[in-house]
């Protein structure tokens, strides 16, 4: 990689622009070639959700196709990908298909004359987790303190649309100050977890209320009441760490599932 690759400030504006606008993209970088490629080894370029490249070079329309299969795969796994793009007669060298993947390589055929060999490494980079946090209460309060420190992003009003790319996750934490009007609220988004800080037999009598108002019994059974893990707590801090938790695991659970 040369000192001027180093010192790409187009390619430093692009990334910033893209976390300002908290969208999602991809790190590739040539790890290696063989035979005749148009690009080497340290080259790089930033990928976009879609999967096109919005700055760098990774060599021409013999590798574009298979970087942007590669690429929305890490988007939405959120784990990184090497793809080799290999000609055909390589592959069958080798043993391999098109498409397949070995040893954590996904190989991908190179159609073009050049017949070359490019191995490419594509990082996601995804946007913070957004935790909306409904109410003023001491949970509130307390899980609105603990969550940046496990790397979520805190929001105290609901917003909509649900960003692509993005994991969302409302707490409805009011504790008898406007309780319906906060759940209706955290319904109108389409976020993976909207939990209620409160018992079972208290949000069953709150779910009738919203039935009453019109929401369906699909929004309403999405709610998880109580929020958080069973592990006893009974301070505030406690019920916001066992919050967290059962954040932590639907979190986990999500990149591996790719969902």
């Amino acid at each position: 990689m040369t000192p001027a690759e180093f010192l790409d400030t187009d390619l430093a504006q692009t990334v910033s622009a893209l976390r300002e606008k908290e969208e999602p993209f991809a790190f590739a970088t040539i790890v290696r070639t063989a035979g005749t490629t148009a690009a080497k080894p340290g080259a790089k370029a930033i990928i976009g959700a879609e999967g096109v490249i919005l700055h760098g070079f990774l060599g021409g329309g013999c590798t574009r196709g298979a970087v942007k299969r590669a690429t929305l795969k890490a988007l939405n796994s959120g784990e990184p990908q090497l793809v080799s793009v290999a000609p055909e007669d390589f592959l069958k060298e080798i043993g391999v298909s098109a498409g397949a993947m070995v040893d954590g390589v996904t190989y991908a055929r190179n159609g073009c004359p050049s017949r070359g060999t490019i191995d490419i490494f594509i990082e996601p980079c995804l946007p913070m987790p957004e935790l909306t946090v409904l109410g003023a209460s001491p949970v509130a309060e307390a899980l609105a303190e603990l969550a940046p420190h496990f790397h979520w992003s805190v929001s105290r009003a609901v917003a909509t649309p649900v960003l692509a790319g993005k994991m969302q996750a409302t707490v409805v934490a009011t504790q008898g100050q406007g309780d319906l009007d906060a759940l209706q609220e955290a319904l109108q988004q389409s976020a993976r977890y909207v939990a209620f800080v409160g018992s079972h037999k208290k949000y069953a009598s709150l779910s009738k209320k919203l039935a009453d108002a019109g929401v369906s019994q699909d929004d309403i059974k999405r709610v998880v009441a109580p929020a958080g893990l069973d592990i006893g707590a009974v301070t505030p801090e406690e019920i916001a760490l066992s919050i967290l938790g059962e954040l932590i695991q639907i979190r986990r659970r999500h990149l591996e599932r790719g969902a």
